[in-house]
């Protein structure tokens, strides 16, 4: 098995689909604008809502939920890289957030 990749949120694959685990509550408070929201648990139900031919950068509050996300998405065949720091060096970077609660983009 290999090992998995990292990137911080600077170093995002260019064209690479942002995959946000988090949950519902964490999703609205605030995330990336063209993110996709699936909750880790409910990753292996939804698989089909990804692209098998698209890379994923894996995304979550502080980067522990994406990595299981990542190998696991590695696991069945998906070309996926964990974001170090998650969200919350995502905010600390200055990079674009929207939310959906109609407050100011926060992570909680």
């Amino acid at each position: 098995m290999s090992e998995m990749e990292n990137v911080s949120v600077t170093a995002i694959p260019e064209g690479a689909r942002i995959l946000d685990v988090r949950e519902d509550y964490e999703w609205e408070a605030g995330h990336a604008p063209d993110a996709l929201h699936i909750p880790l648990d409910q990753l292996p139900e939804r698989l089909d809502d990804l692209d098998p031919d698209t890379d994923l950068a894996v995304i979550c509050r502080s980067g522990g939920r994406s990595a299981r996300a990542t190998q696991w998405l590695e696991a069945h065949g998906y070309s996926a890289v964990n974001v170090t720091g998650g969200m919350g060096a995502w905010l600390e970077a200055g990079q674009p957030m929207v939310s959906d609660n109609g407050q100011e983009p926060t992570v909680v």
